[in-house]
């Protein structure tokens, strides 16, 4: 019996060698590869700026920050989710606005998202569930249609876009593209992840990039996210190298959480590999398309005339199946040696947003698209009989599953 893991890192002699000569530098902070690796994002997604953080959820929390959110705001976003999307709303004292999925879609219900907007809304959080992008134009579409009830605070990046700003949760869509455009250059703000089942991974680690805005400078921007990751201190580590430049000021008691030297050393050599990854998981899809359609099952759609995903995750949906099928399913995948997951429980299934009054009932889409979806493995380290064994096991207990 084989073994497939869900999702392993697939770290090389690449990555290896690339930590080993962060270590041996005398450097393994916040130094010249985090540097580096910023400058290769940008190259690669298009953008002029980047900062690179200890994790998505870092990203988009110290965005909320810069860009004035707090109590008495509200953000939109989508109840099929992981917890990160909202917490970081929580965190900065702003109420989350949940709104519910498209019927059999894990995209959020972009009439429901218009009907939610009032002159509190400060931010939209879409998300690019399994590597696809969201509708963008969509969303813009609604955020201009309603300008006149945004009202910006004393701001100036507010004041500057003055308008809803889109905050995109693009953990899962690192070199997705939508009409041509590399996620990282389509919404206001984008905050990726390198979490270690992400395509591109750093162990732990994120980035944000964003749009230049018209009037506000964003050299001063970046200046303003590495103040917000290491505790407001006016000069890093890596400046206070230089002689005698030791002195620094603390110029406000922010966070801490800076993406280290180590763990960009890893990304540098993934970005290098990076498209060789994509495109061996588009192969995988496509394996796992071909091996499922005789199935009366439903999958993504991960490819289209407008929209090339980044291929992160492999959803499975069993039609007209309930929870305890799922279940059930699940354990029996893991018995024949195949690790499988669920994406995602929604949010108001969580005690902690039970806590905050949301209700599931309140949202039968995504808990619909919920109960039976399975996630199969989707990772560079599977070989073309590691797909074949997954879909002959899967095959296997379809067909135990369907005699009853």
């Amino acid at each position: 019996m084989k073994k497939i893991p869900f999702s392993p890192p697939d770290i090389t002699k690449d990555e290896i060698n690339e930590v080993i000569e962060a270590l041996q530098s005398g450097w393994i902070t916040t130094g010249p590869k985090t540097k580096l690796f910023e400058k290769n994002i940008c190259e690669y997604v298009g953008s002029s700026h980047c900062v690179c953080l200890n994790s998505q959820t870092a990203c988009a929390e110290m965005t909320l920050h810069l860009l004035g959110i707090g109590p008495g705001d509200e953000v939109i976003l989508p109840a099929y989710t992981y917890t990160a999307t909202c917490s970081v709303v929580c965190h900065v004292g702003a109420t989350p606005i949940i709104i519910d999925s498209q019927k059999n879609s894990v995209e959020m219900d972009y009439d429901a998202l218009e009907r939610a907007i009032t002159k509190k809304t400060k931010v939209i959080m879409p998300v690019d569930i399994a590597g696809i992008p969201c509708d963008y134009k969509r969303i813009y579409e609604i955020v201009n249609k309603k300008k006149a009830l945004f009202k910006a605070s004393d701001n100036e990046i507010q004041k500057a876009i003055n308008r809803i700003i889109v905050v995109a949760d693009t953990a899962h869509s690192f070199g997705a593209i939508q009409n041509g455009v590399h996620t990282g250059m389509i919404a206001d703000f984008s905050c990726f992840s390198f979490h270690a089942v992400k395509n591109l991974t750093t162990a732990e680690g994120g980035a944000v990039t964003w749009l230049d805005i018209p009037g506000v400078n964003s050299d001063e921007l970046y200046h303003q996210y590495q103040l917000l990751s290491l505790h407001g201190q006016s000069k890093d580590a890596l400046a206070k190298t230089k002689l005698g430049a030791w002195e620094y000021d603390i110029v406000g008691t922010f966070y801490k959480c800076n993406m280290t030297d180590v763990v960009a050393a890893i990304g540098l050599a993934q970005l290098r590999r990076y498209d060789s990854l994509l495109a061996r998981r588009k192969s995988i899809i496509d394996r796992y398309n071909k091996g499922l359609a005789k199935y009366d099952v439903s999958v993504l759609n991960h490819l289209d005339k407008n929209n090339a995903s980044s291929c992160h995750l492999y959803f499975v949906r069993f039609n007209g199946k309930e929870v305890e099928y799922r279940n059930e399913f699940i354990i029996k995948m893991a018995e024949l040696g195949v690790g499988t997951n669920v994406h995602y429980k929604p949010l108001p299934m969580h005690t902690a947003y039970k806590k905050l009054g949301f209700d599931i009932k309140n949202y039968p889409n995504a808990y619909n698209f919920y109960k039976n979806e399975m996630t199969l493995p989707l990772h560079t380290c599977l070989t073309d009989e590691d797909v074949d064994y997954v879909l002959d096991c899967f095959g296997k207990v379809y067909q135990e599953m369907n005699k009853r």
